[in-house]
């Protein structure tokens, strides 16, 4: 199971990033606090001292098309916001 799948790089994150050195990530739902501090300490070699989840359920959509009324759904996903120890930084963008 790869719990971290993707970090969230938004204005808002980047704010807390600075402010705070809260960093938000995208995470498996099944995942649980234990495990995900494990493998943001284990992928970015930080000290992680604080650890909160949000689990969002998918949404209903639906639009109108030329084609009629299309209906689906967006999956349902869990946020982790990963506080890390002062003087620890993750770099997003080192490898671009």
């Amino acid at each position: 199971m790869e719990i971290i799948k993707k970090p969230i790089l938004t204005e808002k994150m980047t704010d807390q990033n600075e402010k705070l050195n809260c960093f938000g990530f995208i995470v498996d739902r099944r995942a649980n606090k234990i495990q995900i501090k494990q493998a943001v300490e284990a992928m970015y070699n930080v000290i992680v001292t604080d650890v909160n989840t949000c689990n969002y359920s998918g949404k209903s959509k639906s639009r109108f098309t030329k084609a009629g009324l299309i209906e689906g759904k967006v999956d349902a996903f869990k946020k982790a916001y990963v506080v890390l120890k002062s003087g620890d930084k993750i770099d997003f963008y080192s490898n671009i």
